[in-house]
């Protein structure tokens, strides 16, 4: 890979306030850093247009695939309860709720995965549901880092903050940190409040919706588990509750190449994003989020068009990571370092190309 580390310009050597109710959204917003212009490739606005055509038939089917598969395993698990088989059954059942639905989760909450309004709201609350992530305040949430992505102060979805928790991230591996955090905030919900930061961003007008959502959620999940506790068995939970945690590895894997390690506060999503190359298997799993520069500078084009737009914007891309291994050849020795230099980032290699005006 054409990258390398930045030891000659730390931008902070402390840790940082990543909270939305702290003072860095307002020196963000000092620095010109909200809502801002930010870097564009030169791709042509008809092609543009073109690549941004929804249509229902691919989500219509990869959704298909996708349940079809989640009953599958979860018949096999029922059927092998008992025996060592419903193992791997509750393995693939729980990589399909817990980290597969992530990114069904986050292209029908962008409306662009099928053309119809209504199938992306359908699928974006079963997987709102599945991943514990209340639907309401996490798509006004989503908005916001698509807005301003990785700007300290203001995106609530900083995976790995500076100095990076080490033993979080393996905790996350399992959702038991993000897990415990969202249960706390969806109990807030149901006594009818938003958080302080959901406050922050949910239009008022709107939390009725998110305090309606989270009692459903909270509401299912209990169910579950005093239908657990009635037949003393663990099978129900192991179908709803349970799977958002042990099958949430997959999706760590895959969300700590998004940012981990790499700049804050740039206007520039090739500085602070990676797209990585994967097989059909994991593209098919993360709907194309590999391409996650390209999504994140046009994140109205629909996950089935990512791989085609890479190759029309490639020349002013920085160079994509080979696989999963490549990405993590970097990330892994980048948060270590992080932790003893908290200002220290990954610096991509950029090519010299003249950006389209807006």
């Amino acid at each position: 890979m054409e990258t390398h580390m930045n030891t000659s310009e730390v931008t902070q050597a402390v840790k940082r306030n990543y909270s939305l109710t702290g003072p860095e959204g307002k020196q963000a917003a000092t620095n010109g850093l909200v809502s801002a212009t930010w870097y564009k490739p030169g791709i042509s606005r008809q092609r543009l247009k073109e690549l941004m055509q929804r249509r229902d038939g691919p989500a219509i089917r990869d959704t298909l695939i996708w349940f079809g598969a989640l009953g599958l395993s979860g018949w096999l698990g029922f059927h092998f309860w008992g025996t060592w088989w419903a193992v791997p059954a509750f393995l693939v059942y729980g990589v399909i709720w817990g980290s597969s639905a992530d990114s069904r989760w986050h292209e029908c909450g962008h409306g662009t995965a099928f053309k119809t309004a209504w199938m992306n709201n359908v699928v974006y609350h079963i997987a709102s549901f599945m991943l514990l992530r209340e639907g309401v305040a996490w798509r006004y949430s989503h908005t916001r880092h698509h807005t301003d992505t990785i700007i300290v102060g203001r995106d609530r979805e900083i995976q790995v903050p500076r100095p990076p928790d080490i033993a979080g991230i393996l905790l996350n591996l399992f959702d038991l940190k993000t897990v415990p955090i969202a249960l706390k905030g969806l109990v807030i919900n149901c006594f009818g409040k938003l958080t302080a930061e959901e406050a922050d961003f949910v239009p008022a007008s709107e939390a009725w919706k998110a305090i309606l959502a989270a009692r459903i959620y909270l509401l299912i999940v209990a169910g579950f588990a005093a239908w657990a506790i009635a037949i003393h068995s663990w099978l129900p939970v192991m179908y709803v509750g349970l799977p958002t945690l042990y099958g949430a590895w997959l999706k760590s894997v895959y969300a700590l190449t998004q940012h981990a390690g790499m700049a804050e506060d740039v206007l520039d999503h090739r500085l602070n994003t990676r797209t990585v190359y994967m097989n059909r298997l994991n593209r098919f799993l993360y709907w194309n989020m590999n391409y996650h520069i390209e999504h994140h500078i046009f994140p109205t084009v629909p996950y089935h068009a990512l791989p085609t737009l890479h190759e029309e914007v490639q020349a002013e891309m920085p160079r994509p990571y080979k696989g999963l291994i490549d990405a993590y050849r970097e990330i892994i020795p980048a948060l270590l370092h992080q932790v003893r230099e908290p200002g220290w980032y990954v610096k991509r290699e950029l090519p010299v190309q003249k950006a389209m005006t807006a």
